[in-house]
């Protein structure tokens, strides 16, 4: 008895050992990663400086993007948690090179599942039930796992609609919080010796944020906010939101309503499997109105009420029948300040009206502080907000280079940055993300103009009268949508 004693202690003891030195190893193993991909990238940066063929740079570059792309994805997926956000970010057809989006895209779902025992556990301790008392029937395959949870599909004893349940991994939180540390390290590094952008506030934001998304119950109060405003605020919603199963929500689990759809990026298999043609009229309006649907409920969102979903990566987008867009997972939202909110509905206007002037006066109201090395300091300001702040890309440009020589952040260097503004500017450019890859290039700033007067005029910072002449209906939204 005593040998059976002391071997279950020292089994302890392992799993203790382990728990504590997991986080050291995995910072070891982000350290000697990231370390090798910006020291291949400065390296590189020599060599290419001494060919002088144009084309031959291109062609060398494009290399050199396909041998990180490989070290990036392999990072991403051995490490999984929070480096999976950190692909979805930057795999962006409007941001990364062609050959980073090729790989980290396809990270979207490919985080790794929790076993279904370790499932059931969390479960029943959460809910205070076995499965069986409370579901008719639990599909033991997850439909999707992500960095922090993973989704099954159910169904509630004496109910005929199906259900998904939510249930967080058992030890993420731990590991998540290790990871954006080291990011945030090398954040600071990045901005004093490359990048002149407060990417150290940016990282604290996402931490802040990051650190909500443990809590279900933030969550499901979260989801039934913004189902409410949607709905009470438009004849119909222009996205589907989920409904909470009432009782049935804990810090870590989370049961909510089962809605059918497919995700946007398999829309294109999708039509082609009905024989659709995804080049054709009916394809390209299929996209205009996804696209419209999220445009118009961000614009809602962020302007009219402050507090929005603030993760519209493509995981979190179903299409369902109709090209009605579902739009899920509302573990990150943002609440602005009004202060914030009608600075940024400023902002949009002058973007939207091409204004240099309304746009230096809009970064001082937000509080983003900026150091210019250029003389024409107040077009680079705009320039820059139109990066950062805009969905539109330039004619004839695919994919900013926001950290190219040429570029406004390189001109303009931004030395304090609201960490309020990141989810905005995060949202904003997975919007351009999806734009780009469908095809379709707008600009948001102009589909939220009259969504920012009606805001400024309802705070009194507009007149009647401008308002009265510029303000469009929310039908003259729909139809000035596509003349771009």
């Amino acid at each position: 008895m005593n040998g059976i004693a002391s071997r279950f202690d020292f089994k302890d003891i392992q799993e203790k050992v382990s728990l504590h030195l997991r986080p050291w190893h995995r910072s070891f193993q982000f350290w000697v990663r990231a370390a090798d991909i910006y020291t291949g990238y400065k390296v590189f940066q020599v060599r290419v400086s001494f060919v002088k063929d144009v084309q031959k740079q291109h062609a060398m570059w494009e290399r050199q993007h396909e041998l990180a792309a490989d070290k990036i994805y392999a990072m991403c997926s051995d490490l999984g948690g929070f480096f999976l956000k950190v692909a979805q970010i930057i795999g962006k057809p409007d941001l990364a090179p062609a050959a980073w989006v090729k790989k980290l895209v396809t990270l979207c779902d490919q985080a790794p599942a929790t076993p279904f025992d370790g499932v059931q556990r969390v479960l029943e301790k959460e809910l205070g039930q076995s499965i069986s008392g409370i579901f008719e029937k639990f599909d033991v395959n997850p439909l999707g796992s992500a960095s922090i949870a993973q989704v099954h599909r159910a169904r509630l004893r004496g109910d005929k609609n199906d259900v998904v349940v939510k249930v967080q991994h058992p030890g993420i939180q731990e590991l998540m919080m290790t990871d954006i540390r080291n990011l945030q390290a090398f954040a600071l590094y990045m901005q004093k010796t490359d990048i002149k952008f407060d990417l150290y506030s940016v990282t604290k934001e996402m931490e802040t944020q990051i650190g909500y998304e443990f809590d279900f119950l933030r969550e499901a109060n979260a989801m039934e906010r913004i189902h409410r405003f949607l709905y009470e605020n438009n004849r119909k919603s222009p996205v589907l939101v989920p409904r909470v199963v009432q009782n049935l929500a804990s810090r870590r689990v989370l049961v909510m309503e089962y809605i059918d759809g497919i995700p946007i990026l398999k829309l294109g298999d999708e039509m082609a499997k009905r024989g659709i043609n995804p080049g054709g009229k009916m394809a390209a309006a299929a996209k205009q109105n996804i696209l419209k649907s999220l445009t118009l409920a961000y614009g809602q969102m962020i302007l009219k009420s402050g507090f929005f979903h603030a993760d519209p990566h493509p995981g979190n987008i179903l299409i369902c029948k109709g090209s009605e867009v579902a739009l899920l997972d509302y573990g990150q939202v943002k609440d602005l300040p009004d202060q914030l909110r009608l600075g940024y509905a400023n902002l949009v206007l002058a973007i939207a009206d091409n204004d240099p002037v309304k746009a230096m006066e809009s970064y001082r109201e937000l509080g983003i502080g900026t150091v210019s090395n250029c003389g024409n300091e107040q077009q680079e300001l705009l320039r820059l907000a139109q990066t950062m702040f805009d969905t539109k890309l330039p004619p004839g440009v695919a994919m900013l280079q926001p950290f190219s020589e040429d570029s406004s952040i390189k001109k303009i260097a931004v030395e304090s940055f609201p960490e309020e503004l990141f989810s905005i500017l995060r949202t904003v450019h997975l919007l351009r993300g999806l734009s780009v890859g469908l095809g379709i290039n707008f600009s948001c700033a102009e589909q939220w103009r009259p969504i920012a007067e009606e805001a400024l005029y309802n705070a009194g910072r507009l007149k009647g009268a401008n308002r009265k002449s510029r303000v469009r209906k929310p039908s003259s939204f729909r139809r000035f949508f596509w003349r771009n």
